[in-house]
């Protein structure tokens, strides 16, 4: 099992804004007061150029556009809903937001089959919406691929029970515990955990601080420590910035990057870009409106595919 691919699926936005639907547990997400068609236009060229940089580092990006015909202004964070695996099994999953759920789109599998992907399962969590209970993709898991480890922040995001259901399913070992970030004075759950950690092959980003509870700070940084991973804890401040939502991807002749947004790359300080450049190069991108408007930033726009080829 490798942890990381060379290939992602990306969906381009076709209806942008900050989703009103998402905003309740959404602390990241904002408002820009600019027209629709400029804040579309926007998105679009922060995708388009993301798309590019990619590419040119050798990934291979399938992109595929939004449906035009729903009102599905997050389509662009395809991670939430579907996850590819290298058993050739797929997992699809059950989201907080109704406009979310719009999202899921059976022609992408029909796309990734034609290009020569090969389906064997489809493991479909969604009936457990009609309970009021979520897990939101790799947004809600952080998966160690190679040590088969699944890392979980339980939100109202985020279902226990439904986690520990995936880990069966797909043979991980959980990792379960509570992520707090600060809102008007209060702690309240971090809506994703890949807001707040990333795992790569040889280096994990980590805001340790905002886990409170000791046994399950000490828990998870002794999980990372057995694994061999160089731990970069980032503050909350850097969380923030969008630190923690990063992805290590391949490269032309295999050659990792760790992929993150400009602001991302921004907050980081040398030190902590000397660490992530003695195992991988890094590349990122601005998504300043994606990630304004969307409270998610470049690991939620990027759907990994591990699929092997028929």
């Amino acid at each position: 099992m490798e942890q990381t691919t060379n290939t992602l699926l990306m969906v381009r936005p076709v209806h942008f804004r900050a989703n009103e639907d998402t905003a309740g547990d959404n602390y990241f997400q904002k408002n820009l007061n600019l027209p629709q068609e400029e804040l579309l236009k926007r998105a679009v060229e922060e995708f388009d150029n993301f798309v590019k940089k990619l590419r040119e580092v050798g990934v291979q990006v399938v992109v595929v556009d939004a449906s035009s015909e729903v009102d599905v202004p997050d389509a662009h964070f395809p991670n939430n809903w579907i996850s590819f695996h290298e058993s050739g099994m797929v997992g699809i999953y059950p989201m907080l937001a109704p406009s979310r759920r719009l999202e899921r789109n059976e022609e992408v599998l029909s796309l990734l089959e034609d290009k020569g992907y090969h389906i064997s399962e489809i493991v479909d969590y969604t009936a457990a919406e009609e309970e009021e209970l979520y897990l939101e993709g790799t947004g809600s898991m952080i998966l160690d691929r190679e040590n088969r480890k699944a890392y979980a922040a339980i939100s109202q995001r985020t279902d226990e029970e439904l986690f520990v259901e995936f880990c069966e399913d797909f043979e991980f070992t959980p990792v379960v515990f509570t992520a707090n970030q600060e809102v008007d004075g209060k702690l309240l759950p971090i809506y994703h955990t890949n807001v707040m950690m990333c795992v790569g092959s040889k280096v994990a980003i980590v805001c340790s601080a905002s886990i409170t509870d000791k046994k399950e700070r000490k828990n998870l940084l002794k999980q990372l420590k057995d694994d061999h991973k160089e731990i970069i804890d980032i503050s909350i401040a850097q969380m923030n910035q969008f630190a923690g939502n990063m992805l290590e991807v391949k490269g032309m002749g295999n050659q990792p990057y760790l992929v993150m947004s400009s602001a991302a790359y921004n907050s980081l300080k040398t030190d902590q870009v000397e660490k992530i450049e003695k195992h991988c190069k890094i590349l990122h991108s601005d998504l300043t409106t994606i990630e304004t408007c969307g409270g998610g930033s470049a690991r939620c726009m990027m759907a990994e595919v591990f699929l092997p080829k028929s």
